[in-house]
Order: structure tokens, then C-alpha cells, then sequence
């Protein structure tokens, strides 16, 4: 199957248009930097075959050369992979931002939720000098304690050793003022937090401004 003949809603790109590059999987983020498939078979389908028997961290390591070896790809897509990964590493050897207040998580998140549709409930790993170790995207909806569970939100910091976080999330309307929903959201992930090791520093809502629902770092 091309990937012209899924239907729109359901193409990597459309959905990384829609809803953001957190709700892709691997293969169907490969599947956007590829383009293209081959004669044989679609990008997604092409990226499903190297991710499964390579996996991302060979992949990641292989020459040029190497590459080229694999069937399915050429010197072009070879090219495309070794950009992508030197990139991705430049990336993440390079210092995270520090953030200090909330105004420094506005300046550093609204470019990437201005004009989203939908709620994006983020949080951001800190370091033990409140550098950013990691930004993930949690959910997607309307903020509610049924939707942003604990476990989830406290996952990849525990697994990234943070040593604090910062909640997140935008209000499509622009309007930044907090829901009951958002403040019971807050008072829950604190206590987590405490349970786990792990502070929440504040919790910053995005619209036209901002509103910190804690206190600023």
C-alpha cells in the first residue's frame, strides 16, 4: 500500500501537522525524513523493516557505507540518515536551557504551541541546575486527573534521573486563566511528586500569556 492510499488523518505528516512529532511512532518519524519509499515498499513499511531488525542505536552508528549495504537503501536515504542522527546528537550533547521563571518556560514553549487546536499537556525535566534534560509530551485533550496520571508524568523523570519538573500545557482559546480541573491536576502531581523524590516546581499554563500556577523558580 502507498502511503498516498491511507487515508489523510492517518499519514505520518498530516498527523504530525495536527497533533505534533510526540504522537508518532519511530518509524513513522523515519517515514517523514525519508519521503519517499522505494519501488518495493512505502516509507512507514521501509522504516517498520530497519527499526526492527537494526533497531534505532545501529542504525544510528552505521557508516555510510554500511547504509548503502542495507536493501531498500540507496546513497540518497543513506545520506538522510547519517544527517539526521549527527544532528540529533549535536542536539543532545549541546547545554539544555536553564529555566528560571515562568516566563522562561512561555519563551521556550510558545513557538511550539502557538496555534495548536488541541490541549498539550508537557513536562519538562530538569537538571540540578533547572536545565532541561528532556521535554515530553504526556497527553493530549482536555486537561483532567482521569487523563494526566501520575505514573506517566513521572516516568521519564525518574528514568532520567531529573531532579525536578515543570508542567505544562497550552489553552487553545489563548485565554491562560486556570480550571478547577487545572489546580486539582497541580495539587495531585505534587503530592506525587513528594511521594517520588521528585519537586514540581511549578506548573505554567500557555494561551496569549502565561500563568504560573505555583510559585516562579
Amino acid at each position: 500500500m502507498r502511503i498516498a492510499d491511507i487515508p489523510i488523518y492517518n499519514q505520518p505528516r498530516e498527523r504530525l501537522r495536527k497533533h505534533g512529532a510526540s504522537v508518532l511512532s519511530s518509524a513513522e518519524l523515519l517515514a517523514v525524513v525519508f519521503g519517499s519509499g522505494s519501488r518495493n515498499e512505502n516509507a512507514i513499511d521501509m522504516s517498520n523493516r530497519l527499526i526492527a531488525k537494526y533497531g534505532l542505536e545501529k542504525l544510528a552508528s552505521c557508516s555510510l557505507a554500511e547504509l548503502c549495504s542495507i536493501p531498500g537503501i540507496g546513497p540518497a536515504k543513506a545520506m538522510q540518515l547519517v544527517a539526521l542522527f549527527a544532528f540529533a546528537n549535536r542536539v543532545k550533547s549541546s547545554p539544555g536551557k536553564v529555566i528560571s521563571n515562568a516566563k522562561d518556560v512561555f519563551d521556550y514553549l510558545s513557538p511550539k504551541m502557538a496555534g495548536l487546536k488541541q490541549e498539550h499537556f508537557v513536562v519538562l525535566l530538569l537538571d540540578t541546575k533547572n536545565a532541561v534534560i528532556k521535554e515530553e509530551t504526556i497527553a493530549l485533550g482536555t486537561l483532567n486527573s482521569a487523563l494526566i496520571h501520575p505514573r506517566e508524568v513521572f516516568r521519564s523523570a525518574i528514568k532520567e534521573s531529573a531532579n525536578a519538573v515543570i508542567l505544562v500545557h497550552n489553552h487553545p482559546s489563548g485565554d491562560a486563566t486556570p480550571s478547577d480541573e487545572d489546580v486539582r491536576v497541580t495539587e495531585q502531581l505534587i503530592e506525587a511528586g513528594k511521594l517520588v523524590g521528585i519537586k514540581v516546581v511549578d506548573h505554567v499554563i500557555i494561551g496569549k500569556d502565561y500563568l504560573s500556577l505555583i510559585q516562579p523558580l
